[in-house]
């Protein structure tokens, strides 16, 4: 069975330079893929429609006339650019024509117009995005990482419910453990959101560990780490911000004098592969979850490998029915808050 990918071919900082390249690689290793790259009319010279004939019809071509800039406001995206790129690829999710949507493109306004164009699933109050990250143990699923910046504790839960859900179909995993990210592993740290998320997971009938603490994510400690975009963005950008720093730091230490120099010829194999260990590009696609469709968002600046990673993602989360495992353990949740509810009126 075909597994047909939207690709955003405009977004990111090298665009087609980048999306289609990438598409492509993903076509000849998986001859089950079906891609239809939107982008404007420019981005589909002779040459690259040269290209896509190899793949026959599981490569298609879809214009669109705009393009959402990556500084550009959700709010006008959403409304004045109803024929953007973005939205086009989008609206192939709505219409059925395709499974998954990978972008590169404006965060803000991919979450914007997916929102408005797809709906939230029942029981789903805000999309969050997941992504993961490397660990002593291989990887964890980390969410929010930057869609909601406040949130309540139901929040809270439906996110490790749809990361549990992510974890299970996407890495086939079976009941992946959750933990909550907090300042402290004691059930009586944090603040109110966090003690009450902590009681919702726990009676949520998932495999809840508990608080768990920064250095927990990359301990790998858990499968599935939750917390509000704004922590968890936080927590994302300081630690890319720190991976720089010791490449900084490592570079600087082995070009210092010729005796360093030498060394780093000795230990390039083990520098290379430590390099590999670390490559953010592996990780790259984020999943916006929560929504009646699957939106994978790629980093901007991702190059073909990169942008490979996150259509590889999105693939994945189609072929593993992403949306009706997290449908369908909402559902199941839902049903049991209402009878608990009844119990507690009855009493």
């Amino acid at each position: 069975m075909h597994t047909t990918i939207a690709i955003d071919c405009m977004g990111g900082d090298h665009g087609p330079s980048v999306t289609i390249p990438a598409a492509m690689t993903c076509l000849r290793a998986d001859p089950d893929l079906r891609v239809v790259l939107v982008g404007l009319p420019s981005a589909f010279g002779d040459s690259v429609l040269a290209s896509l004939g190899e793949f026959g019809e599981r490569a298609q071509v879809r214009h669109a006339s705009e393009v959402v800039a990556m500084d550009e406001s959700p709010v006008v995206a959403m409304r004045a650019k109803k024929d953007s790129s973005m939205r086009v690829a989008i609206d192939l999710v709505k219409e059925g024509s395709a499974q998954a949507v990978v972008s590169a493109g404006n965060t803000g306004a991919l979450m914007a117009i997916s929102r408005f164009v797809l709906k939230t699933l029942p029981g789903i109050d805000r999309p969050a995005i997941a992504q993961n990250l490397p660990t002593m143990k291989g990887h964890a699923c980390m969410l929010d990482l930057g869609a909601n910046v406040d949130c309540e504790a139901e929040h809270l839960l439906q996110f490790g419910i749809m990361g549990a859900m992510l974890v299970e179909a996407v890495e086939h995993c079976e009941a992946p453990s959750v933990g909550l990210l907090n300042n402290g592993s004691e059930d009586i740290k944090g603040n109110e959101v966090v003690k009450r998320a902590n009681e919702l997971l726990r009676a949520s009938g998932l495999n809840f560990y508990g608080n768990v603490e920064g250095d927990d994510i990359y301990k790998g400690t858990t499968d599935v780490v939750v917390c509000d975009g704004f922590v968890g963005n936080v927590a994302l950008k300081t630690s890319e911000g720190l991976a720089r720093m010791m490449s900084l730091f490592l570079r600087d230490e082995f070009t210092r004098s010729w005796f360093s120099r030498l060394a780093a010829m000795v230990a390039m194999p083990v520098l290379k592969r430590f390099r590999a260990r670390f490559d953010s590009r592996l990780y790259n696609g984020g999943c916006l979850l929560g929504l009646r469709g699957i939106v994978v968002k790629s980093h901007g600046s991702a190059d073909a490998f990169a942008f490979t990673q996150a259509v590889k993602r999105a693939v994945e989360a189609a072929r593993h029915d992403l949306i009706e495992r997290i449908a369908s353990r909402m559902s199941i949740y839902s049903a049991q808050a209402v009878s608990s509810t009844q119990e507690d009126v009855s009493a």
